[in-house]
């Protein structure tokens, strides 16, 4: 166990341990730094499950110093230089971009799955440059380029170890460098998956096909993926690969909404008390509030986390008729959903384009005003490494009651986005905001009903899933009001990308 790991709980170090014993197996002791080359075989596949608060991140994140102190590369999405034969390497990987950046925001090098499945590729004379950060080869000459930015670039990357970063540092932009994205064709070594509830079977057997070694790092009380069955992939894994934590953490108070979130584990717990349970926190602790209306502020950056379908489409409507936003156009600042996709197969380059750069199925997105051409908009991707993309864009904002979406303007394909003022619990599965609002009325209606999910009532997989999602301060809503505004919308608080990508997705397309 590494120095680090000693301040770990019994399970954690256990857990800590075994996992060791598995790499140890795979040719990385990581008790006595000494690394063998990867081993052509079966593919070994652990997991640590545990509720929130059991400290998964921590460990994760232990896991990956002691990997990185026994000279394990980190493989990032952003770049891959010429890899030697027998050196390990590992990904530390999430399915979204919210929860890549959670673990960035704690100093582990996360991406997102998809960014590993598909690669950027460079042009030949930038990635010298890369090569040369990379320290795969020595300091280039590069027309257009003056020592003074590659020495800019150097110190950047010493810092934030990102190559696209450092080639904007040096003065270049996206478009300068990469010039496409291609599927991985060869595979890497060990990958560590956090936020693996959300993983389904296809997404399961696509890793296991490019790692040789999988840890799972999941939350065996959150909602399964859709058409799962109830089921998470590592449920299927044999009883001894799996080491769950038990024991929850706290932080030097108590954190009343994890209280919370582990008292729905009482099978005798019922909607009513549960109410009142936190009618009992938010006199006691700021950081529950019992709210008697949706705070619209709070619904541009954070959305409102809802059950049913109808009760997402009323919130959202209601939310931009506060703001005065008209039908026919988007107002800079509202926050939307990428809904997916919409481009025919031949074009795959621009399918892969947009998705590597964050428009994936799910991604946050605020809208920051039109492209330069018709049809496009300039967008903030929150969580991304590098937020900023221009994509041709398709805007579909539902309607009370209505079976076809409103959609304001568009155009022929790209990506397709919905209104995110407000979002289903499902999806906001991996996502994490500082302040989350909970509309309490939907999850009545699921106790109301009496739905199972994998042996549990639905309402409390619902409400554990949703409270989890504050890091600071929840809001538990108990009406179907909503409250005035008491600012315009704003996009001056997003932070501006080190590297401004474009994406031109109609070029090409006639």
């Amino acid at each position: 166990m590494t120095e680090n790991a000693l301040t770990f709980s019994h399970d954690q170090a256990e857990a800590f341990d075994n996992i060791s014993a598995l790499l140890k197996g795979v040719g990385v002791d990581l008790d006595e730094g000494i690394l063998h080359p990867p081993r052509d075989g079966k593919v070994s596949v652990a997991a640590v499950t545990g509720k929130a608060g059991s400290g998964k991140t921590h460990l994760l994140a232990e896991m990956v110093k002691a990997l990185e102190d026994a000279g394990v590369d980190i493989v990032s999405g952003d770049y891959e230089g010429k890899r030697k034969k027998d050196k390990r390497t590992l990904a530390v990987l999430a399915p979204t971009n919210k929860a890549a950046s959670v673990l960035r925001m704690r100093g582990v090098p996360a991406t997102t799955i998809h960014r590993i499945i598909y690669t950027p590729v460079y042009d030949p004379e930038y990635e010298k440059i890369a090569e040369w950060l990379a320290e795969n080869g020595e300091r280039p000459e590069i027309e257009g380029l003056t020592d003074e930015a590659l020495d800019r670039a150097l110190e950047f990357y010493k810092l934030h170890k990102s190559i696209p970063g450092a080639l904007a540092a040096a003065g270049l932009r996206g478009s300068d460098f990469i010039t496409g994205w291609k599927r991985r064709d060869d595979p890497l070594d060990i990958g560590f998956i956090d936020e693996s509830s959300m993983l389904d079977d296809k997404q399961f057997d696509d890793l296991k096909e490019i790692f040789s070694t999988l840890v799972l790092f999941g939350d065996p009380a959150q909602l399964a993926p859709v058409n799962q069955s109830g089921a998470m992939v590592f449920d299927k894994l044999p009883a001894p690969a799996v080491y769950n934590l038990e024991r929850i953490h706290r932080q030097d108070a108590d954190n009343p909404i994890l209280d919370l979130a582990h008292a729905l584990a009482d099978p005798e717990l019922s909607f009513q008390d549960f109410e009142r349970m936190i009618e009992d926190k938010a006199r006691l602790d700021d950081r529950v509030i019992l709210g008697q209306r949706v705070e619209v502020d709070l619904m541009a950056r954070s959305p409102v986390l809802v059950w049913r379908n109808a009760t997402r489409i009323r919130l959202i409507n209601a939310f931009r008729q506060v703001h005065f936003a008209p039908e026919d156009e988007l107002l800079e600042g509202e926050p939307l959903i990428c809904d997916g996709i919409e481009l025919p197969a031949k074009h795959r380059k621009k399918r892969l384009d947009l998705e590597a750069r964050g428009l994936i199925k799910g991604a946050q997105v605020v809208y920051l005003g039109p492209g330069r051409k018709p049809g496009f908009s300039r967008l903030h991707v929150m969580g991304a490494e590098d937020p900023r993309v221009s994509a041709a864009s398709i805007v579909k904002i539902e309607k009370p009651d209505e079976e076809e979406p409103f959609i304001p303007f568009a155009a022929r394909m790209g990506a397709t986005f919905l209104h995110g003022a407000a979002v289903t619990i499902h999806k906001a599965q991996g996502s994490q905001w500082e302040n989350v609002q909970v509309f309490a009325p939907d999850l009545f209606v699921a106790a109301r009903m009496n739905r199972i999910e994998a042996g549990q009532p639905l309402w409390k997989r619902l409400a554990y899933v949703a409270i989890t999602r504050a890091s600071e301060r929840l809001y538990w809503v108990v009406r179907n009001r909503l409250a005035k505004p008491t600012f315009d919308l704003r996009v001056d608080d997003l932070a501006v990308a080190p590297v401004p990508l474009t994406l031109e997705t109609q070029e090409d397309m006639s």
